[in-house]
This record gives C-alpha cells, sequence and structure tokens, in this order.
C-alpha cells in the first residue's frame, strides 16, 4: 500500500516559525520519525512538502541584493529549495530508518509541473508572496520585472501568479525510483512552474509563479498511483466554525459533505481551504482516501483512524 504524505512548510521551521538551518534540520529530524513509523508498518512512502518559508527568506536575499545582482527568479528559488530540503529530509530519514533497522534507501527527484501559459494568474497576478518593502526598494525590484502592489500602511507587497498544475513532469523518474524501492521526495512547494514554448511545445521554459503545494500533492498522489493521500499539518483535524464556541472537529466525512462545508465558507482561502480541496480532488479523481491530520497522527491516519478522514462516499473503503 502506496501513502503519498504532504509536510506544510512549516513542518521544515521550529514552533515559532524560524526557518535557520538547524531549526529545519532539527524539523525534518521529527518529520523523519514518523515517516520511518509509516514504512516500518510495512507502508511504501512518497513525501512531498511545502516551502514558503524557505523560498522567503531567498526572497529576503533577492530584496537585499538587487541593487547588486539581478535576482534569482523564482522557478529557481522553487528549484534550490527542493534540492535543500530534499537533502535535509533524506538526511533525516536515513538516520530515522537506521535507527529502527530498516533497510532502506532515500532520493529526491528535483520535479518540474506542468502549467498553462494562458492561466489567467500571469495576466493578472493575485498571490502575494514575501514580504512588506517601503516604496522606494520595492521601485527597485519593479526595474527588475518583478509586479509589486501598495498595501498602504504596511508598505508594497510582491504579487505573483499561482496557476493551476496540469502535469507532473518528472513523475517517471519518481515513479521508477519508487518501484526501484527507493523512499523518494518530490514535487517539493508544488513543483517548480514550467510552460511549453515553441510550434511543437518541446521547449520548457521557468516561468515566475507559485504553484499551491497542496493542489500539487494531490496530483502528484494521483499520478503515482497513492492509495491514501495524507495532509500534515500543524492541527489534528479540520474544524466546522473554527475559533468560534460551536467550533466541532471534523472526523470521517464524504467528498460531498466536505465541499458543501466549504461552499458554506467554513475554511479560509489562505490556510486549510486549499488542503480541503486538494483532498477532495484526490478522493474525486481516483475513488481513494484522503486525509487531513498532524503529523504526530500519520501512522494511525493511514487507517483511517485518525484525522478528518475524506472518503467517495459514506461506506468506508
Amino acid at each position: 500500500m502506496r501513502v503519498l504524505l504532504a509536510l506544510g512548510g512549516n513542518a521544515m521551521t521550529n514552533a515559532e516559525g524560524r526557518a535557520r538551518p538547524e531549526d529545519q534540520i532539527a524539523a525534518a529530524e521529527v518529520a523523519a520519525g514518523a515517516v520511518a513509523g509509516l514504512i516500518a508498518a510495512d507502508w511504501e512512502v512518497v513525501i512531498t512538502h511545502g516551502n514558503g518559508p524557505q523560498v522567503g527568506n531567498l526572497l529576503v536575499k533577492n530584496e537585499l541584493a538587487a541593487a547588486v545582482v539581478p535576482p534569482v527568479p523564482l522557478d529557481w528559488c522553487g528549484a534550490q529549495t527542493q534540492a535543500t530540503l530534499g537533502f535535509v529530509l533524506m538526511n533525516a530519514l536515513d538516520a530515522a530508518l537506521a535507527a529502527r533497522g530498516v533497510d532502506r534507501r532515500t532520493a529526491t527527484v528535483v520535479t518540474r509541473t506542468l502549467v498553462d501559459g494562458d492561466d489567467a494568474g500571469f495576466t493578472t497576478p493575485t498571490k502575494p508572496i514575501g514580504r512588506f518593502l517601503p516604496a522606494g526598494e520595492a521601485a527597485v525590484l519593479v526595474e527588475h520585472g518583478e509586479v509589486w502592489e501598495d498595501r498602504g500602511e504596511k508598505g508594497w507587497r510582491r504579487l505573483v501568479a499561482s496557476p493551476e498544475p496540469v502535469e507532473i513532469l518528472d513523475a517517471p523518474a519518481a515513479q521508477a525510483l519508487i518501484e526501484a524501492g527507493f523512499v523518494v521526495v518530490a514535487n517539493g512547494g508544488g513543483g517548480i512552474p514550467v510552460v511549453r514554448d515553441g510550434a511543437d511545445g518541446s521547449r520548457l521554459r521557468g516561468v515566475e509563479a507559485v504553484i499551491d503545494k497542496d493542489l500539487g500533492a494531490a496530483l502528484l498522489a494521483e499520478t503515482v498511483g497513492a492509495d491514501v493521500l495524507i495532509i500534515a499539518t500543524d492541527v489534528p483535524h479540520a474544524v466546522l466554525r473554527y475559533g468560534t464556541p460551536d467550533a466541532e472537529q471534523l472526523g470521517e466525512v464524504t467528498v460531498a459533505e466536505l465541499r458543501g462545508y466549504a461552499d458554506e465558507g467554513h475554511f479560509a482561502s489562505g490556510s486549510m481551504g486549499p488542503k480541503v480541496d486538494a483532498v477532495c480532488r484526490f478522493v474525486e479523481r481516483t475513488g481513494r482516501r484522503g486525509v487531513i491530520t498532524s503529523l504526530d497522527n500519520i501512522i494511525s491516519a493511514v487507517d483511517g483512524g485518525a484525522g478528518t478522514v475524506v472518503t467517495p462516499s459514506a461506506v468506508p473503503i
């Protein structure tokens, strides 16, 4: 049985959100312990991860150096963080597996994800990224071709496209490694966004965009034939009426019920909303099970015993 485990970008930072190298290594060791438990229980595990804090660090470096060297484009930031986080996760996984006496190798695939060059987001970027800057500092980056917007008292904020993931181009490489028995880390940060160029579409070009990591996880899970998609976050369940006295944790729920709750506005667009959408997409497209839960619950979650368990129908699968 194969599980696709999606680690949030904040799962690679400390509890206060710091992303120093030592913080990321320590967080990876915690995640690796949970993953090793799954593998020891005879689950085949594929890992993907967020990279928001890590890309954020690179953007700060871009901003500080913009008057001296050209900023590194977002697709390069994605590639760098995929490789760096993959390296950190592999080291942690190797140690955790060895501690359990499990003989498994690890591998990271730097992964490109195809998006549509005509996606509306490229015409009107709407996804804010990075920190707020004063007008003068933002102007330097605008001169380098970036899109920034005046957000009033807070300052200026960069806006980029967030296109739909269409195809995970390097999934065959990941699949070959999975079939060879490797624990694979792939498609970090939703994938490096690329579009097709040329009359026959044979040329690939990276683009300034951010793919939603949860939607990327759902597509990867579908593509590699995962039996279960687990989106690991910092809470054990999705919650109805979050932050109110009537808050209610969701256990097992059908995909239709969960879509209904989403339509009623129960899940914030910047946090739980994308996770709910991603799990629903996976369940709708595959007829398999999706789970939203915290990292410490993932061993129980794979069998449907913890978290918000999303099924295609009221009959457990």
